[in-house]
């Protein structure tokens, strides 16, 4: 294996297909396929090794027999109760200097748990739906951020993934139900107004806006079926990918915000135009599967990695 390769280091158990669709950009624009590393064996414990050769990082698995120094590393797909585990391995990628957008640990980790998240939107004044944050709460207390809210919320976990845990709750016994579970794992959550956010046909839709180095690269629409059911492609919502500029300009420049307020320079946002436009979240990875045309958002992202070579 010839040294300073491009890596793209991703969670190889992941199945949602955003490693297949950036490793065809790297080979696109380069010519040549990165090298595939799986960012688990980087994780605090893994049997992944990192040695600092003459200021650069040389990243090893000796139990692949793999070792090289990159000209960059492409970091997605890396699960969010893992990405905690992952952050000595960031810092050191940043210290060194590194070619890679996902070295930013505070950047991750203000997206990641929606606590720090909601903070962030409160602190630079992007519009998001009125949330209580519940850590261990007893049941007077959720029954009164519940009440609080108008009993109609969105229930989810402070640090989730593909809609997992989010439930719609609109009565006291679905609200201590989700006390318990979330109780039960041990986890802390919040609970968010309602956004109402309708299309003409009274499915539940949001815009996923894909936002890189300031600028609006791409945006879908995704419609739930179900009412009670997180507007998530992982959980059954139906994905249509439309040009930017079929957005309006306001909710574009609200997603290039909500970025912005995390601290990142890539990321998905989620929002919905009602209400006068309100951010759900922002991910640090937005999915790159066959419903996202390659050149909308892998490509710009490999080029943004080659740009700063």
């Amino acid at each position: 294996m010839t040294d300073r390769e491009i890596v793209l280091m991703t969670d190889h158990s992941s199945t949602e297909g955003s490693r297949a669709a950036l490793a065809a950009a790297v080979e696109l624009l380069t010519g040549r396929p990165p090298v595939q590393v799986d960012a688990r064996h980087f994780l605090t414990g893994g049997p992944g090794r990192t040695h600092v050769v003459d200021s650069e990082v040389r990243l090893e698995v000796p139990s692949e027999g793999l070792a090289v120094t990159p000209s960059a590393v492409l970091v997605y797909e890396v699960q969010p109760p893992e990405r905690r585990r992952f952050e000595p391995f960031q810092r050191l990628l940043k210290r060194y200097g590194t070619v890679s957008l996902g070295t930013d640990a505070d950047a991750w980790r203000a997206a990641t748990d929606k606590n720090l998240t909601t903070a962030r939107f409160a602190l630079h004044g992007i519009p998001h739906m009125e949330t209580v944050t519940l850590t261990r709460p007893s049941l007077d207390a959720a029954a009164a951020a519940f009440d609080r809210l108008g009993r109609d919320v969105w229930a989810r976990p402070a640090v989730g993934t593909c809609g997992d845990d989010v439930m719609h709750i609109t009565t006291y016994a679905q609200l201590f139900q989700a006390l318990a579970r979330y109780a039960e794992s041990e986890q802390d959550w919040l609970i968010s107004r309602d956004a109402r956010n309708f299309n003409a046909a009274g499915q539940r839709h949001q815009f996923r806006v894909s936002v890189l180095d300031g600028r609006a690269v791409q945006a879908c629409e995704h419609v739930q079926a179900r009412p009670d059911a997180p507007c998530n492609e992982a959980q059954g919502a139906a994905c249509t990918p439309m040009p930017v500029d079929d957005l309006p300009v306001d909710l574009c420049e609200l997603a290039v915000a909500a970025t912005k307020s995390v601290g990142l320079r890539f990321g998905g946002v989620d929002l919905a135009v009602e209400n006068g436009g309100a951010v759900f979240e922002v991910n640090v990875h937005p999915m790159l599967g066959a419903a996202h045309p390659a050149e909308s958002v892998a490509v710009p992202y490999v080029e943004a990695h080659l740009a700063m070579l």
